[in-house]
């Protein structure tokens, strides 16, 4: 099928739509560049962007990046093209991550198009949810929504949860006496509310939620260094509702995979009315990763830990604008 005609605001919004992914610390480490002669967008990942001490080997920029190509499959969707996507296409660029070429109709890829909506709904939450329980019927769409995508959404039972909880407990005392990780977090923080002067990435002070009146919460806390006076206390659910998002291998095309379904399970999420957020922290140390897995289960290899749950969608943080991130070569 031949290629769409595109013409640069076109693709200006496709890209605008794409960039409201979650990336690690709000890093956004991707790159877009347009090839107008085949109707091609290229993803490059930014290793400017990169977490050195806490992502060493990237799978965190690979699924930030990679949420950012489906949220371009789903602004495509909504604009009546399809995205045919290939993933790591030319061994000879490494940091060439997925190249999009767009064509007519959508077809198949309507049901993407229905996202649209969440885009700029989906935040990150880091206040208390409820304790009200999440119907298994949109567990069940969550899961479905992960398996679309070639990957697995698992939900932990009671000694799995506990060992989860137990982990991101450890993972936070670890980043505590290295002050390297805390370096780099606090690298990517800032405690001054956004505004026209301030950096358009990051996370702001207005995302880090309010500290945990009853114990560890799971949500990272990025106020270690910073101490803002008004964050406020509260209490945190009880037994957060997590969920455990993987694949058997884990390999590049892997992370990619993650990463797009990561962004589609958060979508179908926040169209259901759920807030959420996630949970990296024990999946940073190789060790505490491999523990967070459930032996039981065929899922080799965790990607992210989910939080879901009934409670505010999150403020909006900062996106870098579109000019800084798109580029348009003949």
């Amino acid at each position: 099928m031949a290629a769409a005609h595109l013409d640069p605001d076109t693709v200006a919004r496709l890209v605008g739509d794409a960039v409201t992914a979650p990336s690690m610390h709000n890093a956004q480490p991707w790159k877009f560049v347009f090839r107008p002669a085949g109707g091609v967008i290229e993803l490059y990942g930014d290793l400017d962007r990169a977490m050195t001490r806490t992502d060493p080997h990237h799978r965190a920029l690979h699924l930030g990046c990679a949420a950012a190509l489906f949220n371009l499959r789903v602004s495509a969707a909504r604009y009546g093209l399809r995205a045919d996507v290939r993933l790591l296409p030319d061994a000879s660029q490494p940091w060439l991550l997925a190249s999009a070429v767009l064509d007519e109709p959508p077809g198949e890829d309507h049901d993407l198009a229905v996202l649209h909506a969440a885009l700029r709904r989906r935040h990150t939450c880091r206040f208390p949810f409820s304790d009200e329980r999440v119907p298994d019927a949109l567990m069940d769409g969550l899961k479905s929504a992960a398996r679309r995508e070639g990957c697995r959404l698992a939900l932990p039972g009671d000694w799995h949860l506990d060992t989860v909880l137990g982990l991101v407990r450890d993972a936070e005392h670890r980043e505590d006496i290295d002050p390297l990780v805390r370096a780099e977090t606090s690298a990517w923080t800032s405690p001054a509310q956004p505004s026209a002067d301030t950096r358009r990435d990051g996370v702001p002070a207005a995302a880090f939620g309010p500290r945990s009146a009853g114990g560890p919460a799971p949500v990272r806390d990025f106020d270690r260094d910073h101490t803002v006076a008004d964050r406020g206390w509260a209490a945190f659910e009880k037994r957060p509702q997590l969920a455990l998002l993987g694949t058997s291998n884990d390999t590049r095309v892997d992370w990619l995979r993650a990463g797009q379904a990561l962004e589609r399970v958060l979508l179908q999420a926040t169209a259901d009315g759920l807030a959420t957020s996630m949970t990296s922290q024990p999946l940073e140390w190789s060790e505490l990763r491999w523990a967070a897995r459930d032996p039981l289960e065929d899922m080799g290899h965790v990607h992210m830990v989910l939080r879901l749950g009934y409670g505010p969608l999150g403020p909006e943080t900062p996106r870098r604008p579109v000019a800084d991130v798109l580029e348009i070569r003949e």
